[in-house]
């Protein structure tokens, strides 16, 4: 038996997702919506045409919408379908999701008309945090359908002068919540630390707070893909989505496969992709780069795909700012392997002038200019780092690591 689901982009229906009687997926454009003016494609991986896409074409979108890892299989053992099962997935958790697609039963009303939100306690938010590990994203919850992409326990929340409350249906939410993780110390404060140094040496980043509730520290990073906009009345204003989505989705880039070894995107495909569908190429292939040496200056080894983001806005399409910014060096468990090689090296810490230039000339960019840039931001960094100071063991101890890489770096090589 094929079912249904109806596919919505800012609130209109795009097209439908189908999945047939062998769980195969398929995702065919609404043809009101081909010939509405100024209609855009879901994804870049799914170009606007009249064709249906099937599982191969769109399950790199699709999927990459969806939690992963342990995750994903944790949301569908409590929800009763298979961790496999992108279509079941979507069905249950995709109210409210990145960017501005909502997924619904076909013919259901639309629910983010309806902004419904259950206002919390401290405790029970701290309740909640303490539940995330058995409960992944309140999956199972009444009324809540949040989906975040990644392997981390967080929560989409909304939060206003009355305080945080959980979105019910499709609602929209105004940050993510990213609570403390036992076995990486200080993980919160690392992250913080590291969007704080990023946004004082002048590179575009989601905004970020330190909370802690009942002992439990988390980090709440402001949704870029969020806005709050007049709704014609007094001093009214609604919170409305805005579309975006990973680099991996862009590629049809399946999430299983977000690390350069193992068939994710190179920083060669990176760049080509915002030079095609940058509207602002010059800036985004710079901010790109900037983004590329300092995830390598700060020992973040995680910078995959899905952590880079093109964002649809007023008929543009930029990159967006950047997220889940980690000095990832801290925690000698963790791989010493960046997602992505720079000129044929994956380890940072064995970078040279050679690799980035042979990086500059894969991916199109002046060999001078690339070198001279890595050299001005490891200066940067040094001189700003007492800047982005938090009091906390963890961020101090990031610090140290982050002025070593960057004497380190400026020693290795010279223009």
């Amino acid at each position: 038996m094929k079912r249904i689901l109806d596919v919505y982009l800012l609130g209109e229906t795009v097209g439908t997702l189908e999945q047939d009687e062998h769980g195969s997926m398929r995702f065919t454009y609404a043809p009101e919506w081909l010939v509405q003016t100024g209609a855009i494609p879901l994804s870049h991986s799914l170009p606007l045409r009249e064709e249906g896409f099937g599982r191969n074409e769109s399950r790199g979108f699709f999927a990459g919408i969806l939690p992963e890892q342990r995750q994903r299989e944790v949301i569908a053992k409590n929800l009763g379908v298979s961790a496999g099962n992108d279509f079941a997935l979507l069905d249950r958790i995709g109210g409210e999701c990145a960017g501005a697609v909502t997924f619904l039963r076909r013919g259901q009303e639309p629910l983010e008309q309806k902004e419904e939100y259950r206002t919390l306690s401290a405790g029970e938010l701290a309740e909640i945090l303490r539940a995330l590990p058995r409960r992944p994203l309140m999956a199972g919850d009444e009324g809540v359908r949040l989906s975040l992409a990644g392997a981390q326990e967080k929560l989409a929340i909304h939060r206003s002068p009355q305080g945080i409350s959980i979105p019910l249906g499709g609602a929209p939410s105004t940050h993510i919540l990213k609570p403390a993780i036992e076995r990486f110390e200080g993980l919160v404060h690392n992250e913080a630390f590291c969007m704080r140094l990023a946004r004082v040496i002048g590179l575009t980043v989601a905004p970020v707070e330190v909370g802690n509730i009942e002992g439990i520290d988390y980090l709440l990073v402001e949704r870029y893909d969020r806005h709050w906009k007049s709704d014609g009345e007094p001093m009214g204003q609604k919170l409305k989505r805005i579309h975006q989505e990973d680099f991996c989705q862009a590629l049809g880039i399946v999430p299983e496969r977000k690390y350069q070894n193992e068939g994710g995107p190179s920083l060669k495909e990176s760049f080509a992709l915002l030079r095609e569908c940058s509207s602002s190429p010059v800036l985004d292939l710079n901010a790109l780069l900037d983004a590329v040496i300092f995830n390598a200056l700060i020992g973040n080894h995680d910078a995959h795909g899905k952590n880079f983001s093109l964002i649809y806005s007023g008929g543009k399409t930029r990159m967006a700012p950047l997220y889940d910014l980690l000095c990832t060096t801290f925690y000698p468990e963790l791989s010493t392997k960046m997602a992505m090689k720079v000129g044929g090296e994956y380890d940072s810490r064995k970078l040279t002038g050679a690799n980035w230039e042979r990086m500059a000339e894969e991916s199109g960019l002046n060999k001078l200019m690339v070198k001279r840039r890595v050299l001005e931001m490891a200066e940067q960094i040094r001189q700003k780092l007492p800047d982005a100071t938090i009091a906390h063991p963890t961020a101090e101890g990031v610090s140290k690591i982050i002025q070593k890489s960057c004497e380190s770096a400026s020693k290795r090589f010279r223009l």
